[in-house]
């Protein structure tokens, strides 16, 4: 059967949607969380033979869409939304990995085969960068948030490890942080220096590395007891965003894990939920008095 199909994770911040129609392409798209009513009506017109939902969002959504949805957790969905993205990139899912969740907030879970386990999370994710970015750069659109941090130069605010010990006397690289924000005390404390520049663009990149390093450090933290060597990210605030992938990758990899990006990473939920609703709806298609 080849009717459409779609899956809905509906976050604290964006409702993404995955549908699949006839002939198997897949189409993803978000919209404000706030926007349920457009979204109930887009699935009203889809007329999809199976929903998936999934998200901090699902319980109040439920009740408006059409058919019966199927409810899956939020763990199993990125579980199983991660296995199909990471084959459709041409990688191997055999093998254990952690998957973090970058969306509002950040989740981190265990993968093993069809096991899915959660490890931890932090406050730290996309609303941060949206709440502390939008104060502090003045920006309107997570967009135009991120092409101002890619530009920005950060050690006009953060305190880097070259700032406060020579080269070779420690073993962390220079232009590792340490202290987020930390130049900016200095400068306020000592009269005599001129603040930044051109202070935007180096606080949009503060701000982005403040997140991407300590998720990655925390993700790093997280998984190393267990066998897992991949860590695997994916989540709405991976969008328009270079700068936080790279520093993601950065880290990951200079802990000595292998870091995946995946590529349609805020759609991670949403397809896990499509997939659990075409399984249920080929399952009932075979079995009509179920």
């Amino acid at each position: 059967m080849d009717e459409t199909v779609v899956g809905i994770d509906v976050g604290a911040t964006l409702a993404k949607l995955a549908v699949r129609g006839p002939g198997g392409k897949l189409e993803c798209s978000s919209i404000p969380s706030s926007d349920a009513n457009n979204l109930v009506e887009q699935v009203k017109t889809l007329a999809p033979r199976g929903v998936g939902l999934t998200g901090c969002g699902a319980r109040r959504l439920q009740p408006h869409l059409p058919a019966t949805p199927q409810r899956v957790g939020e763990y199993e969905a990125w579980a199983r939304g991660s296995r199909e993205l990471i084959r459709a990139q041409g990688l191997s899912d055999d093998r254990p990995y952690a998957l973090v969740s970058l969306g509002t907030g950040t989740s981190v879970s265990l993968v093993q085969g069809e096991q899915v386990d959660r490890l931890g999370g932090t406050a730290l994710g996309g609303g941060t960068l949206l709440g502390l970015g939008f104060a502090l750069t003045g920006c309107r659109s997570y967009g135009e948030f991120c092409e101002l941090a890619q530009g920005g130069e950060r050690s006009q605010v953060d305190l880097l490890i070259q700032d406060i010990y020579s080269p070779g006397e420690i073993d962390i690289p220079g232009a590792g942080t340490a202290a987020a924000f930390g130049r900016l005390a200095r400068i306020a404390a000592d009269t005599e220096r001129a603040a930044p520049t051109d202070p935007p663009a180096p606080l949009a990149s503060a701000v982005t590395h403040l997140v991407a390093e300590n998720v990655a450090l925390m993700a790093v933290a997280l998984v190393k007891p267990s066998p897992a060597r991949r860590i695997v990210f994916g989540g709405s605030a991976l969008s328009e965003n270079p700068r936080l992938q790279a520093i993601l990758a950065g880290v990951t990899a200079a802990m000595g894990f292998e870091p995946i990006l995946l590529e349609d990473g805020p759609y991670t939920g949403a397809i896990g939920a499509l997939h659990h609703a075409a399984s249920a709806a080929d399952a009932l298609g075979q079995n009509p008095n179920r």
